[in-house]
């Protein structure tokens, strides 16, 4: 199985944004114990990089480790260098894609509109980031997949329990949660089993969903 293969397989990217640094490592073994394969760290998270090296030792070929929030291509080189398996972007550039490929590294834009979804693919882009996927809601996914039919889509922003489902169904390949997941009051409670029994709901959620499709 391919890298993207296994990061669309269980269906959920989890955003790593601005975490406590010191509570990182047991979120994301939280994350994945609880079948989450994608974790995507964001380069405005401190220390994101070494973040990125570290959980990808720790890992291996249990997760994969990725970069978010990448805004150029310079931020995709350092981001590959230390490690990323993928980089993730709120944004459409042709450049940050090229340094993705150059590196054999999957590129994921952020598109809005049809005409950016296209041009994600034609710039060699491997799927793209509908982002905020809160403001345009399963109806969009569903309206540009007939004819954009060769572009897998992700929605990211504003991603629940309640919203999955709908998201699936309109044809998205996988979603990619922040918040939602990455709940504020287990982490502060430092709740891991409690973080690992959402993750797994999410990965069931998905899972179900992909079902009513078949």
């Amino acid at each position: 199985m391919n890298t993207l293969d296994e990061l669309l397989a269980s269906g959920v990217c989890a955003v790593m944004r601005k975490l406590p640094v010191e509570d990182v490592e047991a979120i994301a073994d939280a994350l994945v114990a609880g079948g989450v394969k994608g974790l995507e760290v964001t380069l405005d998270s401190e220390n994101a990089l070494e973040i990125i090296t570290n959980l990808n030792k720790r890992f291996g070929t249990r997760a994969i480790v990725g970069a978010g929030t990448v805004l150029h291509a310079t931020q995709a080189e350092e981001a590959i260098a230390a490690g990323a398996k993928f980089v993730f972007a709120p944004i459409l550039d042709e450049e940050t894609i090229q340094v993705a490929k150059s590196h054999g590294v999957l590129a994921i834009p952020g598109v809005f509109t049809p005409s950016e979804a296209h041009r994600a693919m034609q710039y060699g882009a491997d799927l793209v980031k509908v982002f905020p996927a809160e403001c345009v809601g399963p109806s969009f996914i569903k309206s540009i997949g007939g004819p954009l039919s060769h572009v897998k889509m992700m929605p990211t922003g504003g991603v629940n329990l309640d919203t999955i489902e709908a998201f699936i169904r309109a044809g998205a390949v996988a979603v990619g949660a922040g918040g939602s997941l990455l709940n504020k009051q287990l982490i502060e409670k430092k709740d891991w089993v409690g973080l690992q029994s959402l993750a797994a709901a999410f990965i069931q959620k998905v899972q179900e969903s992909r079902q009513l499709l078949s």
